[in-house]
């Protein structure tokens, strides 16, 4: 398809919009069903999902993510990839003109004619089926080489009047629909120097991302639940520029790729220091087969390698007992829909895996016994507690244990990176008999160890084989579920 006459969508909203039943909790530390019930975010970063798969691709997608899992499916209705330029896999472009104030749409969305579905018949397609699977689409309106002066394909071609005009379009056209989370930002500092343009100058970009916040406050209220998705490194995170917006219901920052040693559990404590209260997660940690920081020509299979299982659990793992509200997951041959016979693959190393195999990655299995485990305990009074841990906590990723609790004692959580024994403070729960498990993060599975009684620090030793553990304590009169059973 290479025509379209463009129709415009008003941008007023004519009907209650449903907006997505997802809100933050009274605490302001995590986040909540519009039914009372504890939503822990397990996303997945499948940024051109839109832009690169067939409808058969994406029924094939959604069917596994909804099957281990996850429950936000991270998209880019403006991709990264030459998003403007190059079309979808039906020949559609999003765009009239690169004009952001004009969606390209035709009428009727029959998928049987050319002419008739269009790039946001597809899109709508995508968010649709991913509702009737009861996955939440974590949308995002651009990728952010369209409004920031840095890397990237772009073109530039938002600013504070268009940009608000293409997220009031964009949400009043969703409004009915119940499964959207909104993500602005797309990988990009808000507050940054580049000399991209000749001599290096500082730029601003908030005033533009405003614009798109505000543009979806007018269609969808306040009810409108937005966060913003920041390039990797710590000072890039939303709790340095856009903690005190009004319109950011969550904190995000990203881990990323560059090393094995961030200090994940230092950046969540950060967020949640910040007044007013509110929930915070890793929107991109590192990806399950990425390579170790790729991108100053240095790197080798044998040295610096890449980001494996073992990797992404211990970095999750951590970041969540250290107080986030759910983590994203993400596999570097999946975000970018790797089809060698389509598209060029991206900072892939010395490995193709292709991303119908990678759906099956052994990360990517795991990561629902994370979301699992926290949601068979009390949820909104979980609070970090390090004075657990009377034995060495570490210091370093390869052996800083985690440790957290609910604030009335009845249950602890510890991540242990290393199978290594560990002492623990009993007296901070409650119960004169403490019922002890281990949780094993690589099968969900929980095995029943010695029973303690007391409340002097006792040291307990992980399962032979295997190299992370949780350790679980309960007060045995809660009568708890075993460990990831809900």
């Amino acid at each position: 398809m290479h025509y379209k006459f463009l129709f415009l969508f008003l941008p007023v909203v004519l009907f209650q919009p449903l907006c997505a039943q997802v809100k933050v909790s009274d605490n302001g530390r995590f986040l909540v069903a519009n039914d009372g019930k504890p939503f822990f975010w397990l996303g997945d970063t499948n940024w051109e999902l839109f832009h690169r798969l067939t409808r058969e691709e994406v029924l094939l997608f959604l069917d596994k993510r909804k099957e281990q899992g996850f429950n936000v499916i991270q998209a880019v209705a403006l991709a990264e990839m030459d998003g403007l330029r190059t079309p979808n896999r039906y020949g559609d472009w999003p765009l009239n003109n690169e004009n952001p104030a004009q969606l390209l749409t035709t009428p009727g969305n029959d998928p049987k004619n050319d002419y008739q579905y269009d790039y946001w018949d597809h899109v709508d397609f995508v968010i649709d089926e991913a509702a009737k699977r009861g996955l939440y689409i974590g949308l995002l309106p651009t990728w952010g080489d369209k409004v920031a002066h840095l890397w990237g394909e772009g073109p530039i071609v938002f600013n504070e009047q268009n940009a608000e005009t293409y997220a009031r379009t964009l949400a009043g056209r969703y409004a009915s629909r119940w499964n959207i989370l909104w993500i602005i930002g797309g990988d990009r500092p808000t507050v940054y120097k580049s000399s991209r343009e000749g001599s290096e100058k500082q730029y601003d970009d908030r005033p533009v991302w405003r614009a798109m916040a505000k543009g979806i406050g007018e269609a969808l209220g306040k009810a409108a639940f937005i966060s913003y998705h920041p390039s990797g490194g710590e000072s890039n995170s939303t709790s340095y520029h856009l903690h005190n917006e009004s319109w950011l219901d969550m904190n995000a920052f990203q881990t990323g790729h560059g090393a094995r040693e961030t200090k994940v559990w230092e950046w969540v404590a950060r967020d949640l220091a910040l007044t007013p209260p509110k929930p915070t997660l890793d929107m991109e940690p590192c990806y399950e087969d990425h390579p170790v920081n790729p991108w100053d020509g240095k790197w080798t299979r044998k040295g610096r390698g890449y980001f494996d299982a073992y990797d992404v659990r211990a970095r999750m793992y951590r970041g969540v007992f250290a107080g986030a509200c759910g983590t994203t997951y993400g596999h570097h041959q999946i975000w970018q829909f790797l089809n060698t016979e389509l598209y060029a693959p991206v900072n892939v190393g010395d490995t193709l895996i292709g991303w119908q195999k990678a759906l099956d990655s052994e990360g990517a299995g795991q990561m629902q016994h994370l979301k699992n485990l926290m949601l068979s305990r009390p949820y909104f009074s979980r609070v970090p507690d390090q004075g657990l841990i009377r034995s060495d906590a570490g210091s370093t990723y390869v052996d800083y244990i985690t440790a957290t609790r609910d604030a009335e004692g009845s249950y602890a959580l510890i991540y242990l990176p290393q199978n290594r024994p560990v002492t623990i403070a009993l007296e901070k729960l409650s119960g004169a008999r403490k019922k002890v498990w281990w949780f094993d993060p690589r099968t969900g599975r929980a095995t029943p160890g010695k029973e303690q009684k007391g409340k002097k620090p006792v040291t307990l030793a992980p399962p032979e084989g295997g190299k992370d553990w949780v350790l679980v304590i309960d007060d045995a009169s809660r009568n708890f579920n075993a460990p990831g059973i809900l």
